[in-house]
């Protein structure tokens, strides 16, 4: 594995990078989208649309302290008249890499006997929902890996020196909020799942994405094949491209955070210049494709509940979101695996709390 990215001494990344990590800024574009209204049967069909895990009702009370109280919609349509919150907040992204449904498996997911998640972030909004930092946890990197409440009943034993990504495979949104928890010591106030086909449905509905790589890549696994040079991406290519880790660079997941940060850029570009608000047709189909892909939280499972998380981020331009990646070094056990640098990492994560 090659080197690892330098960070400051509190241990983010030093400069800002407009825009976000894939699955952070489908979060925010959904409540874009959702904050500018619907009505009638289609207002009731997207939220329908969401699914959603009771992860406060499973954990309990053993978890770090909430750091701020926000206010919590009505559950309604006219929960957007009340002001929005202002306290920060946490998220924590993850993209899942499903493997359930038609869908998902022609687009790579592979057999039905379970999922991953191969992009993991914690989204810290500021209070005042004007700043946010996005910071990435390579799936790689090996953790401490707490017990969990599964969903079959019980709960599993504790695993030390197990790759991150491991906490979703075992016990899904619950056990990797749980982890995230447990590696941070920071509260996750909300989680948010967005799977494959969700993702390439969302391109789809915006007319493909436009991307410029640095260089060539060529992944099997992926089934990508692309030039360095600027190419438009459907949905299924926009998702290969997300997903590439081998047919680049030095093959690690740290080189595919890179790309899924440029992927994302210009997939809010895209959402910029689509201008969604003028057209109710390719609103509704990009809201019905966001909508369909997402598990969330109880506390964000309905559409006024993502408009008010909205409308509270009319304040945040790309220019004051920080995308960093969590501070780690190679793993003394294991040169394919990372683990988190210290004291770089204990740093960043207190600074958002």
């Amino acid at each position: 594995m090659t080197r690892h990215e330098e960070h400051g001494e509190d241990g983010r990344r030093a400069g800002r990078r407009p825009g976000v990590l894939k699955a952070a800024g489908l979060t925010l574009a959904a409540a874009l989208v959702l904050g500018t209204g619907t009505a009638g049967w289609a207002y009731w069909h997207l939220n329908d649309n969401i699914k959603s895990v009771d992860i406060d009702g499973a954990l309990g009370d053993n978890r770090p302290a909430k750091s701020v109280t926000t206010p919590t919609p009505s559950g309604s349509a006219s929960a957007s008249a009340s002001p929005p919150p202002t306290g920060a907040v946490n998220i924590l992204v993850l993209g899942s890499d499903s493997r359930s449904g038609e869908e998902n498996q022609e687009l790579g997911g592979g057999d039905s006997s379970g999922a991953r998640s191969d992009t993991a972030m914690v989204v810290h909004i500021d209070a005042g929902r004007t700043g946010a930092t996005v910071v990435s946890i390579p799936r790689d990197t090996l953790v401490t890996r707490p017990s969990c409440p599964l969903s079959s009943g019980g709960t599993s034993a504790a695993a030390y020196g197990v790759m991150f990504n491991s906490a979703y495979s075992l016990g899904g949104p619950v056990c990797a909020v749980k982890t995230v928890e447990a590696v941070t010591d920071v509260r996750m106030d909300h989680c948010v799942e967005v799977d494959f086909s969700g993702f390439a449905k969302l391109v789809n509905a915006l007319g493909g994405v436009t991307v410029t790589t640095d260089e060539d890549i060529d992944d099997d696994d992926s089934h990508l094949h692309l030039a360095a040079g600027t190419h438009h991406l459907n949905g299924k290519r926009a998702l290969a491209l997300a997903r590439t880790r081998h047919g680049m660079g030095d093959g690690s997941d740290l080189g595919r955070i890179k790309l899924q940060q440029k992927l994302v850029k210009a997939l809010l570009e895209q959402i910029a210049a689509t201008n969604l608000l003028t057209s109710p047709g390719k609103l509704y189909e990009v809201a019905d494709a966001i909508t369909g892909s997402l598990t969330t939280d109880t506390g964000l499972d309905s559409l006024a509940e993502l408009t008010e998380l909205g409308r509270s981020l009319e304040g945040l331009t790309a220019d004051h979101v920080e995308t960093v990646t969590m501070p780690v070094v190679t793993a003394p056990s294991d040169p394919n695996r990372v683990v988190a640098q210290e004291p770089a990492a204990t740093k960043l994560w207190k600074s958002l709390k």
